[in-house]
């Protein structure tokens, strides 16, 4: 049975318990910064890789089809192709290895584990 007088010592403990946790979780996002920086870098050059891809497989095909006589499934076909090429060049970055690969220090466990009870 819990007391009037015993329920702010409760909720203070509680909120000490948060505190905690949300140490916790800022010593984590301070930890994986210079990761996210790394892994931003890299983003930006996929993206801009992404971008000569598709610009110049569409350059490719118009200047084709001014040119000659570009059929149309193959047109279709080359545009889309250039659009799972892209595709698939951007999913690199959801791996674990661009993660593991990018610099600073890794996250540990038990804080990770800590920020996931917390919520």
């Amino acid at each position: 049975m819990i007391l009037l007088d015993d329920l702010p010592a409760g909720l203070l403990a509680l909120t000490d318990q948060r505190r905690q946790g949300a140490t916790a979780a800022v010593a984590v996002a301070v930890a994986t910064l210079p990761k996210v920086i790394d892994l931003s870098r890299r983003a930006r050059r996929v993206v801009v890789a992404n971008l000569i891809i598709a610009g110049a497989v569409i350059a490719g095909l118009v200047s084709w089809d001014l040119a000659g006589h570009l059929p149309l499934p193959l047109g279709v076909a080359g545009r889309e192709g250039s659009t799972v090429i892209v595709g698939l060049n951007g999913m690199r970055l959801l791996r674990g290895s661009a993660w593991r690969r990018a610099g600073g220090p890794a996250v540990p466990r038990r804080a990770a584990r800590r920020i996931a009870s917390i919520g």
